[in-house]
């Protein structure tokens, strides 16, 4: 909750001067025994906190959850496991669950979709990854475009759904194999082009690492690499270059 919208509701009479005490004696964090909760996030970054639930367990995860929603905030999980959204659903049935992103999210007041975010991936064995990124970018304020399965082996399909691409503000290109994808993009689009390479391939691939080089050497200008498999990174970063360009005028 932002500090104006506290001191409003005070004003308002629908916060109580003790609730108001409550919630600056928070501040800057709230501490559990396992965690500092960040609540002012949003305040300095534009977007809140988000939770990494791998080697969480789902007691504290659900437990995170809470807090944040006590503190009447959107909050979003990454790498969730089903026992992880089974605790959280526990406590917060509105919560809601991708098993295939491993992605929970619990939105009381979610962000308006504005401009555009084009996900786009080479196969489909690449969809869970991207559907990490998408998911991230569309609960931190992006309209998302899916272009699912036009990985240069059939690089006629890309050129098919290039109009489209042209309308976002940014394009995430998610591969694995060779990771030629986001250099091909990167080629034709006059906007930020974020590679993100996936663990997907056979043995030389290295578990994400062969696609990782390739974007990293990326000949193509206005390339930038996150991490393997870091849909939400992908995402997040999309979300910021989508905000910056809806509030310059281009939406």
């Amino acid at each position: 909750m932002e500090i104006r919208k506290l001191l409003e509701q005070v004003r308002e009479g629908t916060m109580t001067l003790e609730e108001a005490e409550l919630f600056l004696s928070r501040l800057p964090y709230e501490e559990l025994d396992f965690a500092k909760l960040d609540h002012h996030r949003a305040s300095r970054r534009g977007f809140g906190e988000t939770v990494f639930c791998q080697g969480k367990t789902p007691e504290q995860c659900a437990e995170i959850f809470a807090r944040f929603y006590e503190a009447d905030e959107n909050i979003l999980g990454t790498r969730a496991l089903p026992e992880h959204f089974q605790a959280i659903q526990q406590r917060l049935p509105q919560a809601s669950y991708s098993p295939e992103a491993k992605v929970v999210s619990l939105c009381p007041h979610p962000m308006k979709q504005q401009g555009c975010v084009a996900v786009c991936t080479a196969g489909t064995s690449d969809i869970p990854v991207a559907e990490e990124a998408a998911l991230t970018a569309e609960f931190f304020g992006a309209k998302t475009l899916r272009i699912f399965d036009v990985g240069v082996a059939g690089i006629h399909r890309l050129f098919a759904r290039m109009e489209d691409i042209h309308q976002a503000n940014a394009v995430i290109a998610c591969a694995g194999m060779e990771g030629a994808l986001a250099s091909v993009i990167g080629g034709l689009c006059q906007v930020p082009v974020i590679a993100l390479p996936t663990s997907v391939g056979y043995g030389s691939s290295f578990g994400g690492l062969s696609a990782l080089l390739t974007m990293l050497n990326s000949c193509a200008e206005g390339v930038g690499t996150v991490n393997i498999d870091n849909g939400f990174g992908a995402g997040y970063l999309a979300a910021q270059i989508n905000r910056l360009a809806v509030e310059g005028g281009k939406a």
